[in-house]
């Protein structure tokens, strides 16, 4: 059974309850509706699910009063709620195969499907790369594209006050839309919520801590067509940031700097590993298009093969091991069988499925429960790796 679109307002409700359960990615999120089609019906069988994949630790998602709370909060301060399964879902952000399933925003939410480019960079930057990152943004701007940007200080805080006023800029935020991080940056955020728009995977009341920044450099780039590093150290956010956004298939563009500068190195290691050398806004102008792609559905709203793309086929048992009857159907005795063929060492779900002897389905099936058991993650690229333990 497939979700109906638009959702009803129970759904909505109960698909942001699931979002919250803790070890609920997007991936596993897709593979729930898929399952059950519906959230409510998600919420109802989990448990069981966990305590069969070994998760202990299992806590209650919120109410609905809790929830339905936070949506008047978004009523009452120009907030929206983004589902992955509706049309006004942003554009690029669709085409990213781990794309947040639900969003939260204030603003202008149309421009999340309008032609945008990321801008990023160092927190301590230079005087240069602040003069650069203003430069680029104030000409992307006057040529149509929306900057996306971190709401950081330094290039990220200048590449925003230079597409607020035409009103051409998107910030991803850690924390929740009530938390302003830096406070420094609170009337820069409140004037982009006023002209522009505030995105956020986090819920209201999320203070933001080191391990939510990751999903916000995600958001920065799958918003954009490409992504400029203007100032970035080696082993920074700022290069997180370029490689999800190549990961993404999008273009990579670097300011080159001095290499007696530390800021400088992330880009110039990021020029040699192939980005495009920038120097003004021509050098990206002449490498994108403001063309646009259509909206990708979600997946769990159309008819595919299954979640992750790959075609069903089912194999017979030819094992050493005599299955026990209804092989194919006893769940325990598929991931008692595909255990031994993961590590930490990343492979993709074809390599499991062609290493033994059961449908994709069943080895899609036995995979979810291992995530949801803490036992594998799945990986960019369709791959997956057994967490250390």
């Amino acid at each position: 059974m497939l979700l109906d679109t638009p959702l009803s307002a129970a759904e909505r409700v109960d698909m942001i309850r699931l979002s919250r359960i803790s070890g609920i990615g997007p991936v596993n999120f897709g593979k729930l509706l898929r399952k059950y089609g519906s959230a409510v019906a998600a919420l109802e069988n989990l448990p069981d699910r966990l305590a069969r994949a070994g998760r202990k630790d299992f806590s209650p998602p919120p109410t609905r009063t809790a929830i339905e709370t936070e949506l008047a909060w978004l009523e009452r301060n120009n907030g929206h709620v983004l589902f992955r399964s509706d049309p006004h879902y942003p554009t690029l952000l669709s085409h990213v195969p781990d794309a947040p399933p639900i969003l939260y925003a204030r603003g202008n939410i149309k421009q999340l499907s309008q032609p945008a480019i990321g801008i990023v960079g160092a927190r301590n930057a230079s005087a240069a790369g602040i003069r650069m990152a203003e430069s680029l943004s104030a000409e992307l701007a006057a040529h149509g594209f929306h900057v996306v940007s971190g709401l950081a200080c330094g290039i990220d805080s200048a590449a925003h006050q230079a597409a607020l006023h035409p009103c051409k800029t998107i910030a991803a935020i850690a924390g929740g839309l009530d938390a302003y991080y830096p406070r420094e940056n609170e009337l820069l955020q409140n004037a982009i919520a006023e002209n522009g728009c505030i995105l956020t995977e986090a819920p209201l009341g999320t203070m933001p801590q080191a391990r939510h920044f990751p999903r916000r450099n995600r958001l920065i780039a799958g918003l954009g067509i490409g992504c400029i590093i203007v100032e970035a150290a080696l082993y920074s956010g700022t290069l997180i940031t370029a490689r999800l956004a190549q990961d993404y298939n999008r273009t990579v563009f670097a300011v080159p700097g001095s290499p007696l500068d530390p800021r400088s190195r992330g880009g110039n290691l990021l020029l040699r590993n192939g980005a495009v050398l920038t120097e003004g806004a021509q050098d990206i102008l002449s490498e994108i298009s403001s063309d646009m792609p259509d909206y990708l559905p979600a997946p769990w709203t159309t008819q595919q093969q299954n979640l992750l793309g790959f075609q069903e086929k089912t194999i017979r048992w030819k094992g050493a091991t005599t299955p026990p009857e209804n092989a194919e159907n006893d769940l325990d005795f598929v991931i008692q069988n595909i255990r031994p063929l993961l590590s930490v060492t990343s492979v993709t779900v074809d390599e499991v499925v062609s290493r033994c002897q059961f449908s994709v389905s069943d080895v899609l099936s036995a995979l979810t429960e291992l995530e949801l058991g803490g036992v594998l993650e799945f990986v960019p690229g369709g791959r997956i790796a057994l967490l250390p333990t």
